[in-house]
């Protein structure tokens, strides 16, 4: 008797399917039960019946009784092969509690959506016994490039892991079908656990010669199967059948590259006199964000761009940047012509060199590639690079922050929004050495453009997100050419025009207050103190204490508390 399922680790949207699948079940069983109690009506009045082909007799012109489904029969996994493989996806962010499976969160992860889409192709085999309800990837030589946080998308994650393959086993015993007795005739189970009435043998299409099978023509279809079963919003791009020996997702990956994407204004600009020698609050200092960007260039320590983890006790900070910049993005921006007029327009940002107007508003990346990052890094990366293009900080603030011998404690600022921000491609190694590169096989352009392939499929979620996009568009561009009449203005409100606005990446601004220089704010606990609270926390002396335990040093801290307080019970 399989053990009992642990709901208590399923996340919510993952529960209400299963009390809605619960509830199907539940009518149907109702409806069974009720008819074995209703008396027998053909005795009654019943129009002749007429035999059916399984040998069952049914009303004349009635459909025959259609067989019920049986459920699938689990699958064994010593009648098949597998293979390490890499896979390269994709997935929007924004409605996911990040990409790593966490049992508390109220959102749905992007692991636990593949680790669903994985049991349910039976292309793993879930080690516990519930069906694959617990996500554990402990079995499957499992890896991943980046771990990205709530609402953080991705356009070129990676991961590695074991899957089940076709390739033949040589000298398998053919599988002996399972026969079971039913009324009115032979009824036999085939692998898929479908019930099917018996039918005269028939000739078998030989099976492949393994010494013939294609690794890759042969092979299960990964990419089509999981696309198959995952979100719309997450989609696998394509897989690797020949990962070089020792590959790891995480560890094997050289280079990291990151985009955060805002737009020029980042939000509405306030409207202000023409004659006024300031841009309107809105308009951000691309050039001086650049400045700024370029700092961040080479080795550096970034304790102070990003949050510290105790759990962690990380005590290297340093991470190399190999390229960082800010760039127009084309083809992407909406128009609205207000904000070219002259009580909404800094001409520093929109004109040409021929002294014509840009349209606005603009698109704008902030790229960075790395070898590795830390926690929250871009976003505090980017958060600094907002209070210079908004004037609040100079350039030099960048600088400032990487020395650490001067600055070893972060100020207390807030960090940009996360939705803007993608993982946008995980690289390894490449060029001469072809034995640790990565040959990644993708849909071909018949499967890709067909309906339902991988194009068809992401068109239909941008169309979604798109006509969302044109209807604000033109309500605005309504609202903002719609001219008031002399005199049939309501009173205006200063308040409403003044004060303090700070953009942090989303669709709103902070509003109000006074600005404090980042250099003036409150310090935050320095990695050494946070690694030294956390490890005393889990009853160690210091971190020192902590990391000369090693391994072991979970089952300490679990020891101690465990352990009665002084003078409690025993």
């Amino acid at each position: 008797m399989s053990s009992p399922t642990r709901y208590d680790t399923w996340e919510k949207d993952r529960l209400i399917s299963r009390i809605r699948q619960l509830e199907i079940d539940l009518k149907e069983v109702v409806k069974t039960s009720r008819a074995a109690a209703v008396p027998n009506a053909t005795e009654i009045s019943a129009p002749a019946a007429t035999p059916t082909d399984s040998g069952r007799a049914t009303p004349s012109g009635a459909p025959p009784n259609k067989k019920r489904k049986k459920g699938a029969a689990p699958i064994d996994p010593s009648r098949y092969h597998t293979r390490f493989i890499a896979l390269k996806l994709a997935y929007l962010g924004k409605n996911y509690g990040g990409f790593e499976y966490q049992p508390t969160t109220n959102l749905p992860t992007i692991e636990s959506e593949l680790w669903s889409a994985l049991v349910r192709s039976c292309l793993v085999y879930p080690t516990k016994d519930d069906n694959g309800a617990t996500v554990d990837f402990s079995g499957c030589d499992y890896a991943k490039c980046g771990r990205t946080d709530r609402g953080v998308s991705a356009f070129g994650q990676v991961i590695s892991l074991r899957v089940r393959s076709s390739r033949p086993m040589e000298g398998l015993a053919p599988r002996k079908a399972k026969v079971q007795a039913d009324v009115g005739g032979d009824v036999k189970m085939t692998d898929d656990g479908q019930a099917v009435p018996e039918k005269a043998p028939q000739p078998q299409p030989p099976k492949p010669d393994p010494k013939n099978w294609d690794p890759i023509k042969d092979e299960l279809q990964y990419v089509k199967m999981l696309n198959k079963l995952l979100p719309p919003d997450i989609r696998i791009l394509a897989w690797c059948p020949a990962p070089p020996p020792d590959f790891s997702a995480r560890f094997s990956c050289t280079e990291r590259q990151y985009r955060y994407f805002f737009t020029q204004p980042a939000f509405a600009p306030l409207r202000q006199s023409p004659d006024s020698s300031s841009p309107p609050q809105g308009w951000l200092d691309i050039e001086a964000m650049r400045t700024a960007a370029r700092s961040f260039v080479g080795g550096h320590d970034f304790r102070n761009f990003c949050r510290v983890d105790g759990s962690k006790q990380l005590t290297n900070f340093r991470r190399e940047m190999f390229e960082v910049d800010i760039e127009e993005v084309d083809d992407v921006a909406s128009t609205f012509p207000y904000i070219t007029g002259p009580d909404f327009n800094w001409p520093t940002a929109t004109q040409k060199a021929d002294g014509t107007t840009e349209a606005a508003p603009k698109v704008y990346s902030f790229n960075v590639r790395g070898s590795a990052f830390l926690w929250h890094q871009i976003r505090h990366m980017i958060s600094v690079l907002f209070m210079v293009g908004q004037g609040y900080e100079s350039p030099s603030i960048v600088k400032e922050l990487l020395d650490v011998e001067k600055n070893p404690r972060r100020p207390n600022y807030t960090m940009a929004d996360e939705v803007p921000l993608v993982l946008w491609d995980c690289i390894f190694p490449e060029g001469e050495d072809k034995s640790r590169a990565l040959d990644w096989v993708y849909e071909s352009d018949d499967t890709k453009f067909a309906p339902g392939g991988l194009a068809d499929t992401l068109w239909a979620t941008w169309r979604h997100h798109k006509m969302d996009e044109m209807l604000v568009n033109r309500l605005l561009n309504l609202v903002t050419s719609t001219k008031t009449k002399e005199g049939s203005a309501g009173p205006g409100n200063p308040s409403n025009t003044t004060g303090l606005r700070m953009y942090f990446g989303g669709s709103t601004v902070k509003q109000g207050g006074r600005y404090f220089p980042i250099m003036t704010r409150q310090l935050t606990p320095s990695p050494d103190e946070i690694n030294t609270h956390w490890a005393q926390r889990k009853g160690f002396k210091d971190s020192d204490d902590m990391r000369a335990a090693g391994a072991f040093w979970r089952k300490k801290a679990a020891d101690v508390e465990a352990a009665p307080a002084e003078g409690g019970e025993k």
